[in-house]
């Protein structure tokens, strides 16, 4: 079986970015799309038929309200919308973006929601499509051309753009396409034409030396327009094979080209510095002798310029879309007095009457002479004048390269005939710049506007605004002093803000849960830890957990049907005996039996699990991978006493071990029960000795860290009777236990996504009833409860998005809403992985070792005694989110005598002790994690020193130990001692 793509989960909030101006239609409607994947439909309310001569002064004088008004809009992509255009007639809008996919949307059909067509190994950076067909072609960065059937037959055709070449620069960012020929191009700076019937290659035009951006073809297929990085814009004839002009009236790398004219004669450019150009070539012998006027200024790069009737729209790098008067550029365009008599004087336009009145008699506008482009080098219109008197009528260029950049300061700067557009489309601000803080729960961001917002990512929700500044002066204000592990990653790429999870590290962070502010208070551990991967990914998919479980509920129905029956048949005739087996009243024994039951959960609870001091020593990995531990019910409250090393098991380990002590052998779980029945403090040595013991005893999977009170998923564990190592073990029946199941999980395979979870649940259910066909079946759907993950109100927009890697991206398998997600419940059973199953199901997440920071423990100046073991080590380790104070309560465990009974109102040891690094002062929520990152801050091990404040008399020597202890019996602590086992 093929290796299956790594899925992730993405959720975040949303915020539209419009990037790409409207596509005009004849009824005055127009489609826009942008960087949050939004498409929108517009009612422009114009007359864009009727041409009136370009003269709109008294109309716009007149105008005080936006004409455009917003018709509708879907969430076509999930990435860029990078393209967009009009097919089949208009009738559909076809769309490209860096999410792959190619899609459909047929607004004026009724469709709400866009149909995919295609897909790419890699963004789609361009889509195109000729008149009155049924199809369409894309091309991105997979340097591939697709034909797609606009009716949903897939692909018709394919074109690798590398060919014989394999060029690593053939990514394809521009198309132009008629029924017959289609021309492409991209960073290698080469035009290709293609056959869109078969894919053979035709032709490819040579002549660009940057990457080109826009492509334009005539009608008949002869003629293509190509602008490019180099700051050119040529015109080639397809029949001579070769570039026929050079126009160079742009001054910066030339964006997008547009034009209605069948012909080009009249065609509009944009460059990265904001002009729109607009240029006609009607009625000249050679294309540089027309007319190129700077139409417009726009503060960013112009991304996209579309054109008709008397107006222009431009689209940038912001989230608005601007609407411009066009200019009159035809025979009856006002220049200059120079320039008119020698526009007059061209053969072509001497017979050409001009007229400087309207339609309706008004006056038209005179273009300025600042106004007017020299279109190439060799044009002669308009003329340098060499008269000094006269250089300001014109902005005669002189020659250069396409690839050079103006820098003569002589050469008169260029004054565009409109600084502000009649019409501003607004959009909302996105996103454009973004800074997680240390606590990794919280992200600054800063939008287009320039206002700086604090988000909660958990709650998925702005918390704070800050206005107008600087996202750099803000972060001091709301960063803390934390350390937390990576368990997400930001991305505001499509003016969002969207959260990304990894199945690799998105369960690795975790913060106390006396750190929460919540609306309902939930009656916590001590020193819990909510692990934030599980908190949201339950949340997120909480209506998904609700649909389960009433699924859950209507299969066991069935089930116990069957099972009700049965039990009702066994009233009707009851037996006639009663067989009691032998049971020992006192409870269980595990001396009586070789094959123990394991204990059921909530026999005995520690505080917390994860949090174990030891000696710094390399240890044998104790936790076997393939026994996924699944975390039990609420756990029953216990008290803690500052001496009571069984209810210490959380943060200590057990035992001191030195830095060269021998591998330890796991040891069973009943080893361990055992080992913590003994209430009584020991000294270090003591417990070496104890460990010593527990490494002779038969080897099971499981180690000490298993502890805690969890169950086991489906599995079977066995328990030893007892640490007596005569004693028979489950170590030898394990193996026929395991083959058992084994063989039994073959029988019926398991798909491997989210369905496949609930596959195995069912397999378990129909397991249980041949096991135990009197029993009713128990539900085995165990979602994390409040006491694990605290209730979350998630806003109802908030949207989830399930993808797969790709080799150019990630791909969509799944995208909806914190409240869609039951209602998808079949396409989420097929499309999620596995692990989000089993987290939300199950409550199971992937075990992985605990990450531990080494630290060394040193009296303040010899004022209390030294925690160093016999052999001198006091090297020890301990997971990352220890806080200080449970590093205080292991110092005073070890040296104080240890009180059986405490007094009322005691001290507790962070009370009376402090710790420090560096000459600071620690805080005691403060953890290892974050003392090494902001205090230490160095690469070795951690030192610390503690010492009293003077509210508790310690004793300066250490508390003598008992007849009993081993330290009197091997006081030199010769005996082999193994390493500590931290809990994970």
């Amino acid at each position: 079986m093929a290796k299956k793509a790594r899925q992730r989960i993405s959720y975040g909030s949303r915020r539209l970015l419009c990037d790409f101006p409207p596509h005009p239609l004849t009824r005055s409607q127009s489609y826009s799309g942008g960087r949050d994947g939004v498409i929108c439909a517009w009612d422009l309310n114009l007359d864009l038929q009727n041409v009136s001569g370009y003269d709109r002064a008294s109309q716009r004088d007149a105008k005080s309200q936006p004409t455009t008004k917003f018709r509708a809009s879907t969430q076509a992509h999930t990435h860029w919308v990078n393209d967009i255009v009009l097919a089949a007639n208009n009738s559909a809008l076809v769309s490209a973006s860096s999410d792959l996919t190619v899609k459909v949307w047929r607004p004026e059909l009724g469709d709400t929601e866009p149909h995919t067509i295609g897909q790419h190994a890699d963004y789609v950076k361009c889509v195109a499509t000729p008149n009155s067909v049924d199809w369409v072609a894309s091309g991105g960065l997979d340097r591939k051309i697709c034909l797609w059937d606009l009716n949903g037959k897939g692909k018709s055709l394919e074109i690798d753009v590398r060919g014989e070449d394999v060029s690593e620069k053939a990514s394809v960012y521009a198309m132009s396409v008629n029924r017959n020929i289609l021309a492409s191009g991209g960073p290698e700076s080469v035009v290709r034409l293609w056959d869109p019937k078969s894919g053979k290659r035709i032709t490819k035009l040579v002549g660009h030396t940057d990457n080109i951006r826009a492509i334009l073809m005539n009608e008949a297929g002869d003629t293509v327009m190509t602008a490019s990085s180099d700051q050119t814009v040529k015109v080639w004839s397809v029949t001579a094979g070769r570039c026929m002009y050079t126009l160079t009236m742009h001054n910066d790398s030339v964006w997008s080209l547009f034009s209605e004219d069948p012909e080009l004669d009249v065609f509009y450019s944009s460059d990265r510095s904001g002009m729109i150009v607009k240029t006609d070539t009607r009625g000249t012998i050679e294309m540089d002798e027309g007319l190129s006027v700077a139409v417009a200024q726009e503060h960013d790069g112009v991304s996209k310029v579309v054109a008709c009737g008397d107006y222009i729209w431009t689209a940038s790098s912001s989230s608005s879309i601007n609407r411009w008067t066009n200019v009159e550029t035809g025979p009856d365009a006002q220049l200059p007095e120079a320039f008119r008599h020698l526009r007059v004087g061209s053969p072509m336009l001497r017979s050409r009457k001009s007229s400087a009145t309207t339609t309706d008699g008004s006056a038209k506008s005179e273009i300025p002479a600042k106004s007017i482009l020299r279109m190439s080098n060799t044009a002669a219109f308009p003329p340098d004048l060499s008269d000094p008197s006269e250089s300001n009528l014109t902005l005669g260029l002189p020659p250069r390269k396409g690839s050079e950049i103006l820098i003569d300061p002589t050469v008169p700067v260029v004054e565009p005939i409109h600084h502000l557009p009649e019409e501003t489309i607004e959009g909302q601000n996105g996103l454009v710049k973004h800074k997680l803080l240390n606590d990794r729960r919280r992200v600054l961001t800063l939008d287009t506007a320039g206002d700086v917002l604090l988000w909660d990512l958990i709650r998925c929700e702005v918390i704070q605004r800050f206005g107008k500044k600087h996202l750099e002066d803000v972060e001091p204000e709301v960063n803390t002093l934390e350390a937390v592990a990576p368990w997400c990653s930001i991305d505001t790429s499509s003016g969002n803000l969207t959260v990304v999870l990894e199945p690799f590290n998105c369960f690795d962070a975790e913060m106390y849960a006396d750190e929460l502010i919540l609306a309902e208070p939930v009656d916590f551990r001590e020193d819990q830890r909510i692990n934030l991967g599980r908190w949201i990914l339950r949340y997120l998919f909480a209506k998904l957990i609700d649909e389960e479980i009433i699924r859950d509920e209507a299969y066991r129905r069935k089930l116990n049907e069957v099972v009700e029956k049965r039990q009702a048949a066994t009233r009707l005739n009851p037996p006639t005996s009663i067989s009691i087996p032998a049971s020992n009243i006192q409870g269980w024994d595990g001396s009586e039996s070789p094959i123990a039951t394991p204990r059921a959960n909530g026999a005995n609870y520690p505080m917390t699990p994860g949090l174990g001091i030891g000696i710094a020593t390399p240890a044998a990995n104790l936790l076997a991978s393939e026994y996924a531990v699944t975390p039990g019910s609420p756990l029953d409250k216990t008290t803690s006493h500052q001496f009571n090393r069984s209810s210490g098991e959380d943060y200590f380990s057990g035992g001191i071990s030195s830095a060269d002590a021998p591998a330890k052998v796991p040891t069973t779980p009943a080893a361990t029960e055992t080992s913590t029945k003994d209430e009584t403090p020991k000294s270090p040595v003591d417990t070496k000795e104890k460990d010593k013991d527990t490494a002779k005893s038969p080897s099971t999977p499981f180690g000490k860290k298993f502890r805690i009170g969890m169950s086991f998923g489906t599995k079977k564990l066995g328990r030893s009777a007892s640490t007596n190592i005569e004693k028979p073990t489950v170590a030898e029946e394990k193996p026929e236990e395991n083959k058992s199941e084994s063989s039994s999980n073959h029988e019926k395979e398991i798909d491997d996504n989210l369905g496949g979870v609930i596959q195995r649940i069912h397999n378990d259910y129909e397991r249980q009833l041949l096991e135990s066909p009197d029993n009713l079946v128990e539900t085995k759907i165990t979602p994390a409860l409040p006491i694990d993950a605290p209730v979350l109100k998630l806003p109802s927009g908030t949207k989830v998005i399930i993808q797969e890697e790709t080799s150019g991206g990630s791909a969509n398998l799944y995208r909806g809403t914190v409240m869609s997600v039951g209602v998808d419940a079949d396409i989420i059973e097929e499309k999620a992985p596995m692990w989000l199953g089993e987290v939300l199901l199950t409550n199971t997440i992937p075990q992985k070792e605990p990450v531990k920071v080494s630290f060394v423990l040193h009296p303040w100046k010899d004022s209390l005694p030294s925690l160093a073991t016999a052999d001198g080590n006091n090297r020890l380790n301990a997971n990352r989110m220890l806080r200080v104070k449970k590093i205080l309560a292991y110092v005073a465990e070890r040296i104080e005598q240890p009180i059986e009974e405490p007094e009322a109102g005691a001290l507790k040891p962070e009370e009376y002790l402090e710790l420090y690094c560096n000459d600071q002062l620690l805080p005691n929520t403060m953890s290892l994690a974050t003392l090494r990152a902001h205090i230490w801050k160095g690469g070795n091990d951690v030192v610390l020193y503690y010492k009293a404040n003077g509210r508790k008399e310690i004793p300066k020597e250490l508390p003598q130990p008992t007849l009993d202890d081993p330290a009197v019996s091997d006081p030199g602590g010769l005996a082999a001692i193994p390493p500590i086992a931290t809990v994970s």
